[in-house]
């Protein structure tokens, strides 16, 4: 019943409608600048900035992976996984897993000295599935951001 591939293009409007559900459960519901055609222009192709995958349940798009390749001066080719998104009414049935195990086996398969990812520190179920899965959950560092205003503000200075 649950199957996970790589997305296509045809998948992007749905992709997109499960990144705006996310930043309403992280509660940034107008966070979300992109649009289907950024995401077909940066995730498609040989020179693509992302890799996605789909999670389909009775044929269905119920839960998507993006991630993407970073270097790391310590341990050099690493993936980023920016969101792994789940429906709500899919959750706890395997499908996450199922997503996660496809980007830690992409990242093992592009031989990747790192997988890193950040959960904010309300989302405990998230903080325990990630934990149980054997990964480090590292508290000593903050995430530094500088959103578009903020770049446009520092480079005009």
């Amino acid at each position: 019943m649950i199957e996970v591939r790589e997305a296509v293009k045809e998948d992007f409007p749905r992709v997109l409608e499960l990144i705006t559900e996310l930043a309403v459960f992280e509660k940034e519901p107008d966070a979300v600048d992109i649009t289907i055609k950024d995401l077909e222009e940066n995730g498609l192709g040989e020179s693509s900035l992302f890799k996605c995958f789909v999670g389909l349940h009775k044929g269905q798009i119920e839960g998507i992976s993006l991630c993407y390749p970073r270097f790391s001066t310590w341990k050099g080719k690493t993936i980023h996984l920016e969101d792994l998104i789940v429906t709500e009414k899919m959750r706890g049935k395997g499908l996450g897993k199922a997503l996660y195990d496809k980007v830690m086996r992409y990242a093992y398969d592009q031989h990747a000295g790192r997988v890193e990812w950040v959960v904010l520190d309300w989302n405990t179920n998230a903080i325990e599935f990630y934990e149980k899965s054997g990964a480090t959950i590292d508290k000593e560092w903050y995430l530094a951001q500088m959103d578009k205003k903020s770049l446009k503000a520092y480079i005009n200075k």
